[in-house]
């Protein structure tokens, strides 16, 4: 018997090439492997179609799906039906016309919240999600059909696929600014020499961020320390203007005892100048960075790194650009109708340490500043030094909101500097100018409910998917692999990852843990509750959620040490997913009482928003969690306004300097441009239509209103869909606004 296949060739029966198609179906679906109704229905179709001269492929595809639902295998039908389908899509020309059209008429949900720093109404996103769309058909062309299977039934999520057609685009990063500034860089085919003031330093800093921005799709992020030698540039410079002023003063003074006096004023009046140079400095920056458009169709996705400790010889001229960055981000920026807001960039991330963590430290004033700012502005976002050090040895900001990098291996095993960087320091280890190659994330809700609650069965689903997810990565790494210098100088060849040569090919960059690549998950709650019938923040549930999380760790071992490639377990921040995921699980699964019964699943390890849990507790608990997340972690606390009460604010921030290595304070701080109420925007819930309303007057115009809200680490300020408003209601329970006796029981929530 020969079976005519689709292009009109004939081969012959095979029946085990039924039993592997039917076997894949029910990995994918079901979950669960029964191999002997994979035979049975092989058998069965021979028998059928053994007098037949002649069988189409079509017609075995169309009995093996009838016989799967006889069988009473619905999941494994679909989930082979589904891939007969992707298998068509990628034979088939498919025309993208129509979501273009829903998308730039505003009719489709799913572009309309994608992002929620992104307006799908303006030109600019427009053009970028049109990119996306077309990027998006692509990658479904060229990714294996159960990569693309899984992320459609929402098994995993293959990130930023709207970007995948694109050759040469990495994550997220930690660029090397110090380099760029003071050793020159190119953009649009123009040198810019080292500047001499802080005042031209920030300027290019802002242009070079935009240039990073633009050949990426992650987090971008600087440190303060490279700008801080320019304030030093800047302050001698003022003093030599000075003394020219002077001149002849001085003469004058120069055989009288008035002469110190005269070296008093001046170097008062230097100071003077140069304190209003840095004013001007970050006002420019920060005009700069919220107003300029990357090719995203967005502000750059920055982060600025607050370090104290980072430098010595400059340690004083970084405190004073930290504290002109603190007190223009509380003042906030102007609106359109010209009231001070909360803005969304840059991310402040400030390092907690010895310096200024006790009230006795030499730079506590800047943590009172810190702890002002973050209550009226959610910012910054404290990182302590001390469990840094525990868990990574360095001291290093993250990359983008959350993502961080592993410890620096390379320079430990004597490789040396292989991105040819101008400021290279022999044996020191290096972290600016390094980068994320990409994010795909397991469903670990999905894999519980697979697995019926059978805890053998779990497992090998666990490792099932996990290798899907590793095949995945594997398609993200191989899309950067061999491609060469020229697709994005200002990254590879002009110093903010290295300076290679042109058509030089990145890849060296690709191994040995000079950037990383990352196993995202979510839903540890949901996946521990339903396993274990317990939250994952203590007893039975803490237990096996913390081998979950180990499971991970160990397979990103396992995958490093074979491909020389970093691997890591990264918390992932899975905006928009966590309400995909979510209605994937109803669809597979049904509705289930505490697992299922929401618009949304939880982000990563994080404590369920609705567990009654106080704050400090929930930071310890979480912090066993984190350490497990090397490759990206955060946690979030909630409070109304804490403004007039910062001493809870920084008995929070030493509380995490004490037991956590980096988290948020979620405050609300939105404005009303009707009757310019200025404290929190409510969300009312009205015949199950959730609305924005001022309390003050009742606007529920979104176009009058200035929302700002936390959205998986960054500052969001575009509203968000039902689901995620819902998910901001349920997260409207708070840290009180008293001081922490230890006792106390607090409800509090996370994203």
């Amino acid at each position: 018997m020969k079976v005519i296949k689709r292009d009109g060739r004939q081969v012959e029966f095979d029946k085990d090439k039924i039993v592997s198609a039917i076997s894949k179906a029910m990995k994918n679906g079901s979950g669960i492997y029964k191999p002997q109704i994979a035979q049975s229905i092989a058998d069965e179709i021979y028998e059928e179609n053994r007098d037949s001269k002649f069988v189409t492929i079509s017609d075995i595809e169309t009995q093996v799906f009838n016989k799967l639902i006889t069988k009473r295998q619905k999941l494994t039908a679909k989930s082979y039906e589904d891939y007969r389908s992707i298998r068509e899509f990628q034979r088939e020309h498919n025309s993208i016309e129509d979501e273009i059209k829903e998308m730039v008429g505003g009719k489709n949900e799913y572009w309309n919240t994608e992002n929620s720093n992104k307006n799908v109404k303006e030109i600019k996103v427009q053009r970028d999600y049109m990119a996306g769309i077309v990027s998006k058909y692509i990658a479904r062309k060229d990714l294996p059909p159960d990569v693309i299977e899984n992320h459609d039934n929402g098994a995993i999520h293959f990130h930023d696929v709207d970007y995948y057609a694109e050759e040469a685009k990495n994550n997220c990063c930690v660029f090397n600014l110090d380099d760029q500034l003071q050793n020159g860089t190119v953009m649009n085919g123009k040198t810019i020499e080292k500047p001499h003031r802080l005042i031209t330093a920030t300027t290019i800093a802002t242009q070079i961020i935009t240039a990073v921005a633009s050949s990426q799709y992650g987090g971008t992020t600087i440190t303060l320390t490279h700008l801080a030698p320019f304030v030093r540039d800047s302050y001698n410079k003022h003093l030599e203007d000075v003394r020219k002023e002077f001149a002849e003063v001085i003469d004058f003074f120069s055989t009288t005892n008035k002469s110190d006096e005269i070296e008093k004023i001046i170097i008062r009046n230097a100071k003077q100048r140069l304190k209003k140079e840095i004013e001007d400095s970050v006002q420019t920056f920060n005009y700069q960075i919220n107003t300029m458009f990357t090719v995203n169709g967005q502000a750059p996705f920055l982060s600025v790194f607050m370090y104290l400790g980072e430098t010595d010889e400059y340690k004083e001229e970084l405190a004073m650009l930290i504290e002109e960055f603190f007190k223009q981000r509380i003042l906030g920026m102007k609106n359109e109708v010209g009231e001070y807001v909360t803005v969304e960039f840059p991310k402040l991330l400030y390092v907690l340490e010895k310096d200024n963590i006790f009230e006795d430290s030499k730079y506590y004033y800047l943590t009172k500043l810190a702890a002002l700012c973050m209550a009226k502005r959610m910012t910054p976002d404290p990182i302590s030094e001390k469990k840094m050090l525990e868990l990574k040895g360095d001291v290093y900001p993250c990359m983008g909101c959350r993502s961080f990098l592993t410890p620096d291996r390379f320079t430990d095993n004597g490789i040396g500097n292989i991105a040819n960087a101008k400021n290279y320091i022999p044996n020191k280890h290096k972290y600016y100018g390094r980068f994320n190659q990409g994010v795909v994330t397991i469903n670990l809700v999905d894999v519980a409910l697979s697995s019926e609650g059978d805890f053998d069965v779990f497992w090998d689903l666990l490792d099932e998917r996990l290798e899907l997810c590793h095949k995945g990565l594997k398609c993200k790494h191989k899309k950067l692999l061999g491609i060469t210098s020229d697709v994005a100088p200002i990254l590879w060849q002009h110093g903010a990852f290295a300076r290679l040569k042109k058509g030089e090919k990145i890849d060296k960059l690709l191994y040995n843990g000079y950037s990383t690549i990352s196993l995202g998950y979510a839903g540890l709650y949901e996946c521990v509750k339903y396993m274990t019938g317990e939250s994952h923040s203590g007893g039975k549930g803490k237990e096996f959620g913390l081998k979950v999380m180990q499971a991970l760790n160990d397979a990103c071992a396992k995958w490093k040490a074979e491909e020389n490639i970093d691997y890591s377990v990264y918390g992932s921040p899975i905006e928009s997913t966590t309400y995909k995921f979510a209605k994937c699980l109803k669809e597979k699964f049904g509705i289930i009482e505490g697992i299922t019964d929401h618009d949304y699943i939880t982000n990563s390890y994080h404590i369920n928003v609705r567990e009654k849990i106080d704050p400090f507790t929930k930071l310890k608990v979480e912090s066993e969690y984190q350490q497990l997340s090397p490759g990206g972690a955060i946690s979030y606390v909630e409070a109304v306004d804490l403004s007039n009460n910062l001493d809870v604010v920084i008995k929070l921030m030493q509380y995490i300097y004490e037991n956590i290595m980096y988290a948020e304070l979620n405050t609300k701080s939105d404005y009303c441009q009707v009757c310019g109420y200025d404290g929190e925007i409510k969300i009312i819930d009205e015949g199950g239509k959730l609305i924005w309303e001022c309390p003050n007057c009742g606007n529920r115009n979104q176009d009058k209103m200035n929302v700002a809200r936390r959205t998986c680490g960054y500052i969001g300020s575009h509203f968000w869909n039902a689901g995620r408003t819902e998910e901001i209601k349920d997260r409207y329970v708070h840290l009180d606004n008293h001081e922490y006796t230890g006792g106390e029981k607090n409800e509090i929530c996370e994203d």
